[in-house]
């Protein structure tokens, strides 16, 4: 059993919740014990694996003091796992493509929108918050180990029809999509610019009193309408 905080292992699962870490390793941590299941659902072999003493949990088993002491979480874990980064090739029929979406709870909504509603990938632009890094991965809820991510310089060959959600901007979004297409969102505060959407083939908005929908909420809405026919078929 481990008993030290000064454990060489979990000292490296420390550094991994710092972006460098994972830069330099091409590893990640999730904590939780539903995290933890959603990843072995999605068949993904942890390289390393640690649980609270006496938990009955799998993994090398820690003080749960000093594992309270490791775990990015406020109130602690019980258990945490370190897996290898993956990253994949923008695919469709559906994708969504972030520009510049700093917020790491932001990105890990969108994973978790992509999922529910069977986008076949999420592709991150520049100026995109990992989403690999802590705060992403436990807002993916888990979509992190099932839906493919990508990076990419921008919107140019992403799959099929590239739309660009403007507020206010071209027509209403209108479901379902025709053929493959890729959803193109931009941060809250600075939205998309002009030559990200001169690169799309068409602009659309979501129709709403406001324009106060961040990342994560705008690309459910728009995922649920290019998407509701078919789930209702299904």
């Amino acid at each position: 059993m481990i008993t030290s905080i000064h454990n060489q292992h979990l000292k490296e699962v420390r550094r991994l919740a710092r972006r460098r870490g994972r830069e330099r390793t091409g590893a990640f941590v999730a904590e939780g014990e539903d995290l933890l299941a959603a990843a072995d659902a999605a068949g993904w072999t942890a390289r390393e694996r640690y649980a609270a003493a006496a938990s009955g949990l799998e993994g090398v088993e820690v003080d749960p003091d000093v594992l309270a002491r490791v775990s990015a979480l406020g109130s602690g874990t019980r258990a945490l796992a370190v897996y290898e980064e993956r990253w994949s090739a923008p695919r469709g029929p559906l994708c969504v493509h972030l520009h510049a979406v700093a917020d790491p709870g932001n990105v890990g909504g969108v994973l978790r929108a992509a999922l529910a509603f069977g986008a076949a990938s999420v592709a991150l632009g520049p100026g995109c918050a990992d989403p690999f890094g802590p705060r992403a991965v436990r807002a993916s809820m888990g979509a992190i180990f099932s839906v493919p991510v990508a990076r990419v310089d921008g919107p140019a060959g992403l799959p099929g029809e590239r739309v660009a959600l403007v507020p206010r901007g071209g027509e209403a979004l209108r479901g379902p999509a025709a053929g493959e297409a890729t959803l193109v969102v931009g941060a809250e505060r600075d939205g998309l610019p002009a030559e990200v959407v001169a690169a799309c083939d068409r602009a659309a908005h979501i129709p709403i009193e406001t324009e106060s929908l961040n990342a994560a909420m705008a690309a459910t809405v728009a995922l649920y309408e290019l998407t509701r026919h078919r789930m209702a078929d299904a």
